[in-house]
């Protein structure tokens, strides 16, 4: 279950990104694992303003930040449903946190993870201070990293069986490109819809149905990415889609431009 040091999956325009910014994804401790895909640091020291573009993952995160002229905060950010924009400018760090989709829930049990989607919330207090000078000071990768695995460790998760089976049926549909309709998977795993869909409001944040095609918009961001002569029919047919058109406006509603003009501007 271990992440890559670096991973650009739901970055849009990734290489530019990775031309304005310092981005690292290292490990969390190896106790925090099963709950938490990996941290995310990011540091910059711009000339000129830019704008990062995330396509988001079925994913809540607590996030440490320092902005040019801004005094340090961390938030929580439940899964945020839409295209996911930020702007950068001057000299700026943070210092992110990504759960695992359904593993979150175990470090704030008294709240669906629901209650948090599309919301950026300064930290709660639900959680107990953090030490944001610990986290975001040091330039050193491995002592930020220490801090964030002091902090997660302090929170003491509770063991949650519902968030175990949250994660793996998240994974699942992650990895499986046959997985693509709800009524289907429910039935596959033994569930009804309603029992699922229950499951996922609870624990991730979002239905199967989104998590289902937001992981297809992921996969087709890839391929235009890293390949200049996209078949988009064919890629439609293995992505589970009815036919191109589909994918052309999940695409576009979500990234903000048709594949095929965001492939050219990209090659």
């Amino acid at each position: 279950m271990a992440a890559p040091h670096r991973d650009t999956r739901g970055i849009v325009g990734a290489a530019d990104f990775l031309a304005h910014v310092d981005f690292r994804r290292p490990e969390p401790a190896e106790p925090l694992r099963r709950h938490v895909e990996h941290y995310w640091l990011i540091d910059w020291d711009l000339a000129q303003p830019y704008a990062s573009h995330v396509v988001p993952h079925p994913a809540v995160h607590i996030v440490f930040q320092q902005f040019a002229g801004e005094e340090p905060f961390v938030e929580v950010a439940g899964v945020q449903q839409g295209l996911f924009t930020q702007k950068l400018e001057g000299r700026g760090r943070v210092c992110g946190i990504k759960f695992r989709p359904g593993g979150f829930r175990p470090f704030a049990p008294d709240r669906a993870v629901s209650e948090w989607t599309g919301r950026r919330v300064r930290f709660p207090g639900a959680f107990p201070t953090a030490d944001l000078a610990a986290v975001l000071a040091p330039d050193e990768e491995d002592a930020r990293v220490a801090a964030l695995d002091t902090y997660l460790l302090a929170l003491s998760p509770r063991p949650d069986p519902q968030a175990d089976l949250a994660m793996t049926l998240v994974e699942r549909i992650r990895t499986d490109r046959t997985i693509r309709r709800v009524a289907d998977f429910a039935r596959a795993e033994g569930m009804s819809v309603r029992l699922l869909q229950r499951l996922f409001a609870g624990y991730v944040g979002v239905g199967p149905k989104w998590v289902i095609l937001r992981y297809r918009i992921h996969q087709a961001l890839e391929h235009a990415e890293t390949d200049r002569e996209v078949d988009w029919a064919t890629l439609a047919a293995d992505l589970g889609y009815a036919d191109q058109a589909h994918l052309v406006r999940d695409f576009t509603a979500t990234v903000g431009v048709p594949p095929a003009a965001y492939a050219q501007g990209l090659h």
